[in-house]
């Protein structure tokens, strides 16, 4: 019960932290165009992309029906058993490697990597700075990382893997659209405001103890002198 709990609470934190509106979407034109890949069309190294309900996921293509990609996954950790870890990733071995902070850059056929959604292609081409690397160093690359690999939701995760196989640097747009709402909103005054009244009525609801009080004053006053 409480494992579903936090799977929730997971995927909340997955739409504020990865939701297409923070993405840098592909226009409707790019996405029937891209939507049509196969393995057939597809080349070793290109950079690939699955929109998904709450988030947009990552992979390198290394040719063969094989995407190379990162994904948290916890069950490296607890075992060696290669059949085991080579299993689909579930809900609950994703939300543990977030929690316990493990991921792996794993090899899978592009149906499990797609899991039913469209396929876009090299669309960040588009809108990256740096040029894209030739195809095969890029595959290359993300040959070289497949292995058990640290996992932060925002600084380390499958879209600073890709970028950094295709383009030499490391980044992800989407924590950079996260992290902008985040500014917006404590350069809000109005959120200081919505603080302070959230406060009295946790200590309305509670009663005054520190662990009331001291938030009611602390976060209203931090968030006044950030804005």
């Amino acid at each position: 019960m409480m494992l579903d709990s936090l799977t929730y609470l997971l995927e909340r934190v997955f739409l504020l932290a990865h939701f297409n509106i923070f993405s840098l979407i592909p226009s409707e034109k790019e996405t029937l165009k891209c939507s049509e890949a196969s393995p057939r069309v597809l080349q070793r190294g290109d950079l690939l992309e699955v929109p998904r309900t709450l988030f947009t996921h990552f992979g390198i293509y290394l040719g063969d029906n094989k995407v190379a990609h990162l994904i948290p996954d916890i069950m490296p950790v607890l075992t060696g058993d290669k059949s085991q870890i080579q299993k689909m990733v579930t809900n609950k071995r994703l939300l543990l490697g977030v929690l316990c902070k493990k991921a792996t850059v794993r090899v899978d056929s592009v149906e499990d990597f797609a899991y039913g959604s469209p396929i876009l292609i090299n669309v960040m081409d588009h809108t990256m700075k740096e040029r894209p690397l030739p195809n095969e160093e890029v595959a290359s690359r993300a040959e070289m990382l497949i292995d058990k690999v640290p996992y932060s939701l925002l600084w380390n995760n499958c879209e600073h893997f890709v970028t950094y196989c295709r383009y030499g640097s490391a980044v992800s747009m989407q924590t950079q659209k996260f992290l902008e709402f985040l500014k917006s909103i404590i350069r809000d005054q109005r959120s200081v405001l919505f603080s302070v009244c959230l406060g009295l009525v946790s200590i309305g609801c509670v009663g005054i103890a520190p662990a009331t009080t001291l938030p009611t004053i602390l976060i209203p006053f931090t968030l006044w002198m950030a804005s």
